[in-house]
């Protein structure tokens, strides 16, 4: 069993930061892409940034410039910087992460966490 638990999430107003973090734990073999998605109400879910299973970081157009993604790989740890919060940036974050865990530790598998809400308002 895998499990993600996001913590951070609040009400904070609008120029502010948040930071966000997601921790997997459970019968993990290895975890591959770990990211950051968010859904508004009424709006389908997008992707904030990820981190891909190389390294590398990518965000999405709305996140370029004020957050900043990174992963503590000893702590199965993924964390999201949030600065500069708009009341746009209101939604629910829900973290992803395709890990390969005891059953299928070469065949990944997406898990999500239950998401945590990020109010930006004044």
């Amino acid at each position: 069993q895998v499990q993600l638990v996001e913590s951070g999430g609040g009400l904070v107003q609008p120029g502010g930061s948040l930071r966000l973090s997601c921790a997997a734990s459970g019968s993990i073999f290895s975890i591959y892409a770990m990211g950051w998605y968010r859904q508004a109400p009424g709006k389908q879910r997008e992707l904030v940034a990820e981190v891909t299973a190389g390294g590398s970081s990518n965000y999405g157009d709305s996140a370029k410039g004020r957050f900043t993604i990174s992963r503590d790989y000893a702590k199965n740890t993924l964390y999201l910087q949030m600065n500069s919060l708009k009341p746009e940036d209101t939604a629910v974050y829900y973290c992803n992460a395709d890990i390969g865990d005891m059953s299928h530790k070469w065949d990944p598998i997406p898990y999500w966490g239950q998401g945590t809400q990020v109010t930006v308002s004044s």
